[in-house]
């Protein structure tokens, strides 16, 4: 369910940069099916993606997650 919820915000914060999948996937190094499939929620992405996500939507990574402090 986390994953899913990853998924939506990852591709809410694309479209709010005005990122496509594809420039987006460019970006990142990764192809645009494995890029539809994190934002589907079918595939979690690794740390490492998220924290290179964070960097190009420029954005906290923690923010990207739907951490908040308490």
């Amino acid at each position: 369910m986390e994953q899913i919820r990853t998924g939506k915000r990852i591709k809410a914060f694309r479209k709010l940069k005005r990122y496509t999948q594809v420039e987006l996937a460019m970006l990142l190094g990764i192809s645009l099916s494995e890029l539809g499939a994190i934002e589907r929620g079918t595939r979690t992405a690794s740390s490492e993606l998220i924290e290179k996500l964070a960097e190009t939507l420029n954005i906290e990574r923690d923010e990207l997650l739907g951490i908040q402090e308490e």
